[in-house]
């Protein structure tokens, strides 16, 4: 790589040396900055991770008064994350390209002014389908924004930690979602979505404000789009869209509903179509003989089942504390803790990294997120959310920390095998990590509603007028209303729907520790699939990434050159 031609910072009138010279084509270079510069980038990478995270964050957190906002059904609310998700599932792979084929500073500059558009249509409020329109936009942005804080942690974090920005990047997004729900309850005025539509369009005018004033520098281009580009892409996103559609709106209206089968079909044809064409390229944006190899299907087989495992935060507990009728407001102590947790987990995560032992964290996570998940299954009616708050900061803590070793390997391996297999890992980790969640909650949802009919038909066949219990509960009941209800037919009436209530309330609970259970069962049966090679290879005195940590240390001891 000494053939290299030079790079100059026509603003700043300065030529970098070897040293500072970008890794690969699309990224800034990494100048010697003095220390108030580069306390400048890290703040404004870790304040763009917030706010890219936030933008579905907020949506999550708020989903109610969403729906109460624009006067949506359930169905019509779904669509609205289907669109975010949609666009972030599979956005990244392509804006690696934008950023190769325009530069960084036009991708800065376009990625913002389409977040501020995206919020300022949301602030306004204009009705449903701009609001999709927005969504989808946000979707886009949110994955440009994931490449962007890392660009300005790398600047900002010295050159033995650059690394380390890759993880706390990913941290910073999950760190978010706790977040949001923890602001929510102040910003959610009587249930009025305007000032959090508000707060989210200041926050992407201080985002843009912040990138222009300091700027990256500048990185090297160099062609890479392709007529083939435009029908593989297409695909891919029909296809991508096409399952988002299949596992949020099947959540909804249930797995037999006609036209999702249609919906899957398309995802396959869709995706089958796009993987033929890259098949049969010279210049694949998806090498599939490199994504097919034993060591990447399994890195993300990993990925998306952490991400299936720690939807038992997302959808157990959350859904269970919501199910005992407990509001944002209600919880906002029991998010702030997940925050906490969840930002240990970064740091933690980037003190220990170790690329020559990348494996131990991850089985760490997972041994904790199997612990939490079981001592979850003993919950009650009367579980309150500081009972959870230590299993929950467990799950939040192992969540962050397992992805951030499991990123890193990934990137390893495709930066050891060469440039182009980045945009290739970039690809299928974001879709191990969008499609693993959704496929987590999806899941997790089908097997709650299952076990909770289970339990609503066992306890429907022992509540009858011959159990005695049963008939002193429905009297106590009775009594209970008849200072307020005259008329003993009403009195029966309420007593019964009280008591309906009460045990409906029970078989949630039941369901959802059943789910805890479930989580926990397969939780225990990744660390054993993970544990075995992993001691097999410490007996052994093997390292499986040997050959990728020397690639990637003559690679960079060539720029140095």
């Amino acid at each position: 790589m000494t053939d290299r031609q030079p790079l100059f910072d026509h603003a700043a009138g300065y030529r970098f040396k070897p040293h500072e010279m970008p890794i690969l084509p699309g990224s800034p270079a990494n100048p010697d900055h003095p220390g108030a510069r580069r306390a400048a980038y890290l703040a404004i990478g870790i304040f763009i991770g917030l706010l890219g995270g936030s933008q579905n964050g907020f949506l999550l957190a708020n989903s109610g008064a969403v729906q109460a906002e624009f006067a949506l059904t359930p169905v019509e609310a779904g669509w609205l994350t289907v669109a975010f998700y949609s666009t972030y599932s599979c956005l990244s792979m392509l804006l690696f390209r934008v950023r190769q084929h325009f530069g960084i500073q036009p991708f800065v500059r376009w990625a913002m002014a389409a977040l501020v558009a995206a919020n300022f249509v949301q602030m306004i409020g204009p009705g449903y389908y701009p609001e999709l329109a927005a969504r989808a936009v946000a979707g886009i942005t949110a994955a440009g924004l994931s490449a962007l804080t890392i660009y300005y942690l790398m600047q900002g974090l010295p050159a033995a930690m650059r690394v380390g920005g890759l993880v706390i990047s990913l941290g910073l997004t999950q760190i978010a979602f706790p977040l949001t729900r923890a602001l929510s309850p102040v910003l959610l005025v009587d249930n009025d979505m305007d000032h959090v539509f508000q707060f989210q369009f200041a926050l992407s005018l201080l985002g843009f404000g912040l990138v222009y004033l300091l700027r990256l520098p500048p990185g090297e281009r160099k062609e890479t789009f392709e007529p083939l580009d435009i029908p593989s892409i297409a695909l891919f996103i029909v296809g991508i869209s096409a399952l988002c559609a299949f596992l949020i709106q099947g959540r909804i209206q249930w797995w037999d509903t006609p036209w999702l089968g249609y919906a899957l079909a398309v995802a396959i044809l869709c995706l089958g179509g796009c993987f033929l064409i890259e098949a049969h390229r010279k210049t694949p944006m998806l090498d599939l003989s490199w994504l097919s190899s034993r060591a990447i299907l399994s890195l993300a087989a990993i990925g998306a089942t952490v991400r299936v495992l720690v939807a038992e935060q997302g959808f157990g507990a959350s859904g269970m504390f919501s199910a005992l009728g407990y509001g944002n407001q209600q919880l906002t102590g029991y998010f702030w803790v997940l925050t906490g947790a969840t930002f240990g987990g970064m740091v933690l995560s980037v003190v220990r990294l170790d690329p020559k032992d990348l494996t131990r964290p991850v089985l760490f996570a997972v041994f904790v997120i199997c612990i939490a998940a079981f001592a979850d299954t003993r919950s009650g009616v009367m579980s309150r959310p500081q009972d959870l708050y230590w299993t929950q900061a467990a799950i939040a803590f192992a969540a962050v920390f397992a992805m951030g070793p499991i990123m890193m390997e990934g990137m390893l391996r495709a930066l050891a095998a060469g440039q182009r297999f980045v945009i290739s890992f970039i690809a299928i980790f974001s879709l191990s990590q969008s499609m693993g969640g959704l496929a987590g909650s999806a899941l997790l949802s089908a097997f709650h509603t299952i076990r909770l009919k289970t339990h609503l038909i066992d306890a429907g066949s022992t509540l009858t007028l011959g159990n005695i219990q049963f008939g002193q509960a429905l009297s106590n009941a009775a009594r209970r209303v008849a200072p307020v209800q005259s008329d003993p037919a009403l009195q029966q009436q309420v007593a019964s729907s009280s008591i309906s209530q009460s045990v409906s309330r029970e078989a949630a609970v039941l369901a959802f520790n059943d789910v805890f259970f479930l989580v926990g069962t397969l939780a225990a049966v990744t660390f054993a699939v993970i544990f075995v090679p992993w001691l097999i290879n410490k007996i052994r005195g093997r390292n499986p990434l040997a050959k990728e940590l020397a690639s990637l240390e003559a690679m960079l001891s060539r720029t140095k050159q």
